[in-house]
């Protein structure tokens, strides 16, 4: 295991309160990069102050931005740029401090997606059951516009305070989640009418939130999924492709691997029936106010155990 090097920070901007490393991630994570990338990254803080940003420029942001476009600073700084100028169209921070999906439960009835408990790495675990979408239904209760704005409210809650919660409880850095796609009852008559709202929420999580995928396990896969995803593999990063799990209806032994048997719900094989339904819950460590908000550390505490970062 390579060794750890302190992370360089920015006190403008790096007031964490969670730890900064993690000694499983790879080159270009906080506690991994070399001295070229972290001149890369204040080469990118300063061009994006000298460019009138202000938000969103601390150390653990940036490089994820710069993971996601191989530490190239024109392309990560289009990326950050674009992400800023979408947040401020979309109207991010108001969705955050005044949306409320009150139809949920009835919208969940058709499709179910939600963060339930954490895999073995400490990881929020996200379930998405695609297999149930009926948007002609969920149209009589709820529009696409706020199925978005509850797709970015969620993004948001795993930035704060899903992923810092975790970290606290795992006593490393956690950048990612365990992501379950159920693809169970999707047929190719279902495709069509659910395409452009997939596209959409995919389009949102990759251009806006980069580098938040850890682990992703694709069950209930229908016949021939895996050749022609065999196909596509062939076209995605190689980094991206081995984070990714394509299983069948036999799938549960794998996910135990991952995920334990009491924070996995009894559907899929796990033990977890929540009061009310795990779909409804939100259970995992970010409920718990001991892995909430914590204060900054004095230099006398260990270094780890910094930060709170959007």
């Amino acid at each position: 295991m390579a060794e750890i090097r302190e992370p360089t920070l920015n006190p403008k901007y790096d007031n964490y309160t969670y730890p900064i490393t993690n000694p499983t991630t790879g080159s270009g994570h906080p506690g991994h990069t070399t001295p070229e990338q972290d001149a890369l990254v204040s080469k990118m803080r300063e061009e994006l102050e000298n460019e009138g940003h202000t938000e969103r420029l601390d150390t653990i942001n940036l490089l994820r931005f710069l993971r996601a476009r191989k530490f190239d600073v024109i392309l990560a700084k289009q990326m950050y740029t674009e992400s800023e100028t979408w947040r401020k169209d979309f109207k991010v921070d108001d969705i955050v401090k005044n949306f409320l999906y009150t139809e949920k439960p009835k919208v969940f009835e058709f499709y179910p997606q939600y963060y339930h408990k954490t895999d073995k790495d400490g990881r929020p675990v996200y379930i998405e059951q695609l297999g149930k979408i009926d948007l002609t239904a969920m149209y009589k209760i709820t529009t696409m516009e706020r199925m978005l704005q509850n797709l970015v409210l969620e993004y948001e809650r795993l930035a704060d305070p899903r992923l810092p919660a975790c970290s606290r409880k795992s006593g490393k850095l956690l950048e990612t989640c365990c992501t379950i796609m159920d693809l169970k009852g999707v047929g190719v008559t279902s495709i069509s009418s659910v395409y452009g709202f997939v596209k959409q929420v995919t389009a949102i999580s990759q251009n806006y939130y980069p580098e938040r995928l850890g682990k992703l396990y694709i069950i209930n896969s229908p016949w021939g999924f895996s050749g022609a995803f065999s196909v596509v593999r062939k076209f995605l990063d190689p980094v991206t492709v081995d984070k990714i799990n394509i299983l069948g209806g036999s799938y549960q032994a794998e996910l135990l691997k991952q995920i334990p048997a009491e924070n996995l719900p009894t559907q899929f094989g796990g033990t977890c029936s929540c009061s009310g339904g795990c779909e409804l819950s939100d259970d995992g460590p970010w409920q718990d106010p001991a892995f909430l908000h914590h204060p900054t550390p004095t230099p006398t505490e260990a270094p780890v155990a910094l930060g709170d970062a959007a």
